[in-house]
């Protein structure tokens, strides 16, 4: 731990950028603790405080920038691709669409303050269109605020965190282990939240094929798009589908309990509309399913230009 401390007061500035671009990248390395430390030393003759707050800020526009470019290109799937590796659970999607469009770009000013946001934030902001300037603008703020914050208390507590440190270096290795092991506490319980969650939503699925001989036998079918209203309006739903709107049972309300009903979103492991299905399974809906694969298996099965396999609305 001796070595760490005396790292930090060498190489502070490297450590500082290296552990906020990993973090802001999306790993699960906690910088803010960094952050607190440097503040501390920099009131002892460490590392001048505008120049962590500047290399810490830069850290976090090079994240912003790389992941807004990525979901300027790429849309949605750079979203779903976050929430696979991501440890949270797959709804950070469409929360982080939720809480998006209710503030829109303002929201990069909070987001580094909550967990999975951070991350989701800046592609989302670039898909949903969000103009350069604009998103510079409060990426550049929401970095400057987040530094501050953990810069700051290193500040106020300085003399409370080098006490902390000073028994830190008392306990050699012992010390590292003690931190490894409360990272590794904190990756398994995320771990494990993740897997409770996927283990709620299980359900039986439809698959694509199921449903082009249910469409081919004229069987009569509900589609419901349990997308959120951001995720709607960055890619049409299917022809004829419901929307859900947050509340699937009252866009049911005048259907028969016995007809079949295919929900359908567009978030990884189709999480969202397995929810909705067993929501409705509570209601009596006992031929709800989710549609494995969501929109994107639609949209790949199902041509345009072939009218034919095109879902009559009301269906």
């Amino acid at each position: 731990m001796a070595n760490l401390i005396s790292l930090l007061h060498q190489y502070g500035i490297l450590i500082v950028f290296g552990v906020v671009l990993i973090e802001q990248m999306g790993l699960p390395i906690p910088a803010f603790p960094i952050l607190i430390v440097s503040g501390a030393l920099a009131m002892e003759g460490g590392t001048p405080l505008p120049v962590v707050l500047a290399v810490s800020m830069l850290a976090c526009l090079l994240s912003d920038l790389f992941w807004f470019r990525a979901g300027r290109r790429y849309g949605k799937r750079i979203l779903k691709l976050l929430c696979r590796i991501s440890l949270s659970p797959d709804y950070c999607v469409s929360q982080t669409e939720d809480n998006f469009k209710r503030w829109g770009p303002k929201a990069m000013v909070v987001a580094k303050f909550i967990p999975g946001f951070n991350t989701i934030a800046p592609p989302m902001a670039g898909a949903m269109g969000t103009g350069v300037p604009t998103f510079l603008i409060f990426a550049l703020l929401g970095g400057l605020v987040w530094s501050s914050v953990g810069i700051g208390i290193g500040v106020y507590f300085h003399s409370s965190v080098d006490q902390v440190l000073e028994i830190l270096s008392t306990m050699g290795s012992t010390a590292l282990m003690v931190l490894g092991s409360l990272l590794a506490l904190f990756v398994l319980f995320k771990y494990i939240e993740r897997k409770r969650f996927e283990k709620a939503t299980q359900t039986e699925r439809i698959t694509i094929d199921e449903l082009k001989e249910l469409l081919s036998t004229g069987q009569e079918h509900v589609l419901v798009d349990a997308r959120s209203l951001t995720a709607q309006s960055l890619e049409p739903a299917v022809p004829g589908a419901l929307l859900a709107n947050g509340d699937p049972v009252a866009a049911l309300a005048a259907l028969p309990k016995d007809r079949i009903i295919i929900v359908y979103c567009s978030c990884p492991n189709d999480v969202t509309a397995a929810h909705v299905a067993k929501q409705l399974h509570t209601h009596g809906y006992k031929r709800a399913r989710p549609l494995h694969g969501g929109l994107d298996a639609w949209n790949t099965a199902f041509r345009p230009s072939d009218p034919s396999l095109t879902p009559a609305p009301g269906r």
